[in-house]
């Protein structure tokens, strides 16, 4: 599967015990979406068309609306690194 640099960057972060939330409209569409690394601390570089590129190859999912983590998928397709840090 064909990942950017981006999105590989996203899901180690989730790899590592992070998660994804967002913020809706009152129309019901997504305005602001954050990643959370395992200690809390937020993930700049997330954008809500790398949101979309994630949810769209199903690397992410939601189960019972919890926040969006790492999906079965996602962990066999990121690539490991030498550190596994960003």
């Amino acid at each position: 599967m064909n990942i950017s640099k981006q999105e590989q960057r996203v899901l180690h972060v989730l790899a590592q015990g992070g998660h994804i939330r967002f913020e809706r409209a009152s129309d019901g569409r997504v305005t602001e979406a954050d990643c959370f690394t395992h200690n809390g601390m937020i993930y700049s570089d997330m954008t809500l068309a790398i949101l979309q590129k994630l949810k769209r190859k199903r690397l992410i999912e939601s189960r019972n609306s919890s926040p969006y983590r790492i999906s079965g998928k996602g962990r066999r397709s990121v690539r490991s690194r030498m550190d596994n840090r960003i």
